[in-house]
This record gives structure tokens, C-alpha cells and sequence, in this order.
């Protein structure tokens, strides 16, 4: 009763205040109401309902949250991730394009078995930077959390509004290529295999004949061909010579204070699909497959995951003041956009969002993969419980994942922070506005991140006081990706900051037994994207999906990490290709990292092909 007193009190602002971060016509009740009453009021809600829930028993095998010490620290500077973020005017936004930030990947460049990070850089308005610094920086993880920058040697030295990147080896050929999103002209980086890329879309066919704002990415194998098409989300459709100047109109005012313009009042952009048609091509199918309809939607981050265990990959898109989108693929081609009927598209009292950061994995480990996604302030973020019969249902709440309002999100991801075998959640956030730290109102820029420890039972605990000043201290935070830079176990994050330098945060709490496992197709894409592994250890199942573009614009470690607990081993893992086909390999020890090739494995018991793919 009290959480859904909780529950009503936070619609009720929310959908009072037409908490579109643009659409400010006139005042509100909320905006009438005291401060101290309106803080009061939620305060004590809060307050109450945490005195009177309790922690649900944990999972067996698992460690209960007393036992759990969870320690992020940062340590960028120290393993050389030292490059400044540069997007426009640090203290002066005057310009949407100026405020998104951008994203970061992390992936193997060099089949060194070691996890290399590319930080996405943006620029100025003028297009002269700052120097050296306004490229992207790709650095190369050398050991022991050490890495040295080699954007230049490697051909990435290109200045420009950079956003978002996905990672995918498009030809197959055993070295992993890069696509990033621009405001301008997004490139398609070939990997020539000794170090360096190689721009080639132009002989891809995916140059753009005209500006266009892309931001999110994602490859993925919508027809299991084997090999791997390419999906992308448009935000706005920008022309600075059009764009009002801030504060004027309704669009251009936030609480009353005049900012930048956008991106409610402004034209969206557009979604593409391009089929991967071999020997290094793509062709547009966007119109025919349904993807490139006009839909509204100012895009942002861009996921691939078989939401309805059909064997065959969707697509999910968060979608910034306009309800977000789902599109279910028909296994001809062509998609469908379910988003409102499934329950993804709004929040659960109806509203629109600001979508920023999507994650998808299977939390609650039922076979079904659940999406969350962050959104913009007054607001609280969607945690999409995939009920398994083409509907989900938003637990944010429910899941204790519904008490701060005040944190604008960005990159959000789920990952095991301390290798109980269970999916943590960890988000980033930041202000769009710089004047809000000069204004009156009760907001900051600059914000702290979040951590929620699964606490079993579908619910989550919030840790972010107590998980090391890598969570606590405040930033302008975007793009995140996470991966294990160390081979060690241990899952770090690696974080995009707005206007300043990025974050490494190490974990140096307690952590438990794990298993890292890496997928290599024959018959599918050799990455193996879209697989999903199952690993048996005791009572338990333990879920990964391998997936490209995901967080904000971002690419997440390729590998699967899987927390074992107090076990010391493991029984066995399935592997369920593309498709559906399911293999079965022998189990082993923990603490380590396993490769596992398609077709090298046996016959799953049960297994069923993509007409009927069991969870």
C-alpha cells in the first residue's frame, strides 16, 4: 500500500508537470507548489516505504547484501584514458547538437585477447576543435589496466561531431570493424588487420548523400544469412541556420530559464536498415523492411534481441519526447512496430519519455529478456518486465528502482558487479543545461551515478551511497560501456564524461567465482551477435546475450560474463546460435575464459530450431 502510495504521488507530478523537457507552456500545479513541500512529501514517502519493505530471501548460492562490499574507483587517469571529451561550449549550450555527448566501445581490435576501448568525440561549432583532442581516441590495452593511445597510427584521426558506435566484423573475416554515428557523415571503419582501419563507406554503400544527425547503432543478422546488416536511429533533423535562438518559444524555455532549442519544435530524424549483401556491400532496405517509415521519433540508442524467443532478432529504440519503439521482426524482411500494444513504448500511467539508454537481458532469469531504460529528469526510469507473450509490463517501482527523479540518465547497463550470479544495474547521469547550476531551482548539471544490487526475487537495492566515490562523485555523463579490461573476473566500466575527461571505474569490493565466455560462428556471423549462452551451475541457469550497439550509444565487452558464486565450477553451457539451433559443452572449472566454437559442441536435449526456439 505504501509502495503504491509512493507509485501515485510520482505519476501524479510527473504527468502534472508534462515533464517534457522542451514543452514548458505556461505553469503547473507542481510548479506553484512550494519546493520544501514538494520534497517533504516525497521524502517522507519514501522514507516510509523503505522502513517497510524488507530484502527478499537471496537466491541460493548467492551473497546476501550484508555480506556484499561494492568499492568503484576511478582510474582513467592512471591506466592513461586521459583524453578530453569535447562537445561545443562547455559552460554554454546554445545548440541541441551540443548537449548529447557521445558514445564508447570496448572490443578486441587486435585478437589479443585483451579489450581495447574507442572513446566517440564530438567538436565545436566552428568544426576547428580543440586541437588533437576533438578526435575520437581509440586506446590499446597493453596489461594490468594499461593502455596507450593510438588514434593516429591506427587512422582515426578524423575531427567531427562523432555520437554513437557499434562493433561488428561485417565480412567476416576475424577482425572486428567499427561504425560510427556523426552529425555529418557516419563512417564505416574497416579493420585491416595490423593495427589500422580503413574507411570504406563509400565502397560499402552506406555513404550519405546528405548531413544527417545519426546517433545510436547496432549490427545484427535480421534474416540469419550469416552474415551481419546494420541498423540506425536519426535524432534530429539539424540545420543551424533554422534553429531559434534559446529562449525563444516554447520549446526554447526549461522551468521558466531560457536554453537551447529542441528537440520538441525541431523536424526528427530518421531510421535506416542496410542488408549486408557480401563482399563488403550494403543495400538500403529501410522503405521495404518498415524500419525507415516516418515514425517521429527522435532516436537515440538502438538494441537487437529476440524479444518473443522466435528465433529471429528485433529491434528496439529509445526514443527522446516521443514514445519509444519496438519492431518485431515478421522473418521476411520486413519489421513491425509494436512498441504501445507490448507495453515498451510509454510509461505505465501512458506518458511519452525522453528515452535515452536502453539495456536488455533476462534479470529475472525466466527466459525472456526484459528492457530498462533511462529518461530524463522528473522522471524515473522503465524497468520493462517481459512477460513472455508479447507483452511487458514497466516494474520500476515494484523492483525498487522508482525513488530518484531528480538524475537525468543517460548510459545504463546491466552487469553482475560482484559475480553472484545475478544482473546488477549501474546508470550514468547529467544535466543538458549548464545553467541550472546557475539558477535557483534545486538541479545540478553535474550527478552522481547509480548502482542497484540485484537483491533476488526481482527486486533491487539501492547501493549508490555505499559503492565507492566512483558511483557518489557527480559528472556530465553519457555513453557507457562495461567489459572486463583485465581478464580477471572483475567487470569495470568505462564512462564518456561531457566536456572533460572519461572514467574507468574498477570494482574493489568482494567478488566471487565467474566465467567469461566467448562465441566464434561458422554458420552464423562470427561474432556470433544474437547468441545466447546458458550456464549450469548448481540449482541454477545462468543467461547472456551476446549484442552490439546498447547503453547510450555505446558497445559493451562482446563476451558473456557470468557470475558462479561459491562454486568452484560449472556443469555445462548451451549455446543457442542464430537461429535457434542449440549446442550443448562440457562444463569445467571456474575462473576462466572459455572459447566456444559453433558446431564443435553436441546436440542440446530438446533443443529446437528458430520455427520453435525454447528458452
Amino acid at each position: 500500500m505504501l509502495e503504491q502510495a509512493l507509485k501515485t504521488f510520482l505519476t501524479w507530478t510527473t504527468s502534472v508537470s508534462k515533464r517534457s523537457h522542451q514543452n514548458n507552456e505556461g505553469k503547473n500545479l507542481i510548479s506553484t507548489m512550494p519546493r520544501i513541500l514538494q520534497t517533504g512529501l516525497l521524502v517522507c514517502l519514501m522514507t516510509v516505504l523503505q522502513f517497510s519493505q524488507t530484502v527478499p530471501p537471496t537466491q541460493p548460492g548467492a551473497a546476501g547484501s550484508s555480506a556484499v562490499t561494492i568499492d568503484f574507483r576511478d582510474i582513467a587517469s592512471e591506466a592513461g584514458l586521459t583524453a578530453e571529451n569535447v562537445s561545443g561550449d562547455a559552460d554554454n549550450k546554445r545548440y541541441i547538437l551540443e548537449t548529447t555527448g557521445d558514445g564508447v566501445a570496448i572490443f578486441d581490435l587486435d585478437n589479443d585477447g585483451l579489450m581495447d576501448v574507442l572513446l566517440v568525440n564530438a567538436t565545436t561549432m566552428d568544426g576547428k576543435g580543440r586541437g588533437e583532442q576533438s578526435t575520437s581516441h581509440l586506446y590499446r590495452n597493453v596489461g594490468n589496466l594499461h593502455f596507450v593511445d593510438i588514434t593516429q597510427k591506427a587512422g582515426l584521426g578524423r575531427v567531427g561531431w562523432g555520437q554513437g558506435v557499434c562493433v561488428g566484423d561485417y565480412d567476416n573475416d576475424g577482425y572486428e570493424d567499427l561504425f560510427v554515428t556523426y552529425y555529418g557523415h557516419s563512417v564505416l571503419y574497416h579493420n585491416e588487420g595490423n593495427g589500422t582501419f580503413k574507411d570504406v563507406t563509400e565502397a560499402a554503400g552506406l555513404k550519405s548523400d546528405t548531413v544527417r544527425w545519426d546517433t545510436g547503432c547496432s549490427f545484427f543478422d535480421y534474416d540469419l544469412d550469416g552474415k551481419l546488416d546494420l541498423a540506425i536511429t536519426g535524432y534530429v533533423d539539424f540545420d543551424r541556420s533554422k534553429i531559434p535562438e534559446p529562449g525563444s518559444g516554447g520549446y526554447c524555455q526549461w522551468k521558466g530559464m531560457p536554453v537551447m532549442c529542441g528537440p520538441r519544435g525541431l523536424p526528427s530524424g530518421r531510421s535506416f536498415l542496410f542488408h549486408n549483401d557480401g563482399n563488403g556491400e550494403f543495400s538500403d532496405v529501410s522503405m521495404a523492411s518498415g524500419i525507415g517509415k516516418p515514425t517521429g521519433c527522435y532516436g537515440f540508442t538502438v538494441l537487437a534481441s529476440d524479444f518473443d524467443n522466435d528465433g529471429y532478432p528485433d529491434l528496439y529504440m529509445s526514443c527522446d519526447s516521443r514514445p519509444s519503439l519496438l519492431y518485431h521482426n515478421r522473418k521476411n524482411g520486413t519489421f513491425e512496430e509494436i512498441g504501445v500494444a507490448s507495453g515498451v513504448a510509454l510509461s505505465d500511467a501512458g506518458q511519452e519519455q525522453a528515452g535515452m539508454g536502453v539495456t536488455a537481458s533476462d534479470y529475472d532469469e525466466d527466459g525472456y529478456v526484459d528492457i530498462a531504460k533511462t529518461n530524463f529528469s522528473d522522471d524515473v526510469p522503465n524497468l520493462y518486465h517481459n512477460n513472455g507473450d508479447g507483452t511487458f509490463t514497466d516494474r520500476v517501482y515494484e523492483s525498487g528502482l522508482g525513488a530518484h527523479t531528480q538524475y537525468l540518465g543517460w548510459g545504463i547497463q546491466f552487469l553482475d558487479v560482484d559475480n553472484d550470479g545475478r544482473k546488477d544495474i549501474v546508470m550514468v547521469n547529467g544535466h543538458v543545461y549548464p545553467e541550472v547550476e546557475r539558477g535557483a531551482l534545486n538541479y545540478k548539471y553535474h550527478q552522481p551515478r547509480l548502482l542497484y544490487w540485484n537483491a533476488g526475487g526481482s527486486k533491487f537495492k539501492d547501493r549508490s551511497n555505499n559503492a565507492g566515490p566512483g558511483i557518489s562523485e557527480p559528472w556530465a555523463s553519457r555513453g557507457l560501456a562495461v567489459g572486463d579490461l583485465g581478464n580477471d573476473g572483475s567487470i569495470e566500466v568505462v564512462i564518456n564524461n561531457l566536456d572533460t575527461k572519461p572514467s574507468l571505474l574498477k570494482n574493489y569490493g568482494t567478488k566471487k567465482n565467474w566465467l567469461m565466455v566467448r562465441c566464434v560462428g561458422t554458420k552464423s556471423n562470427r561474432d556470433a551477435v544474437g547468441a545466447r549462452v546458458y550456464v549450469y551451475v548448481g540449482d541454477r541457469r545462468i543467461s547472456g546475450e551476446i549484442q552490439t550497439g546498447a547503453s547510450f550509444l555505446s558497445q559493451n565487452d562482446p563476451r558473456v560474463h557470468v557470475g558462479l558464486a561459491d562454486d568452484t565450477s560449472y556443469q555445462r553451457i548451451e549455446v543457442q546460435w542464430p537461429g535457434g539451433q542449440r549446442e550443448a559443452f562440457p562444463g569445467g572449472k571456474a575462473n576462466q575464459i572459455v572459447v566456444l566454437t559453433e558446431g564443435k559442441g553436441s546436440a542440446a536435449a530438446g533443443a529446437k530450431t528458430a520455427s520453435g526456439a525454447r528458452p
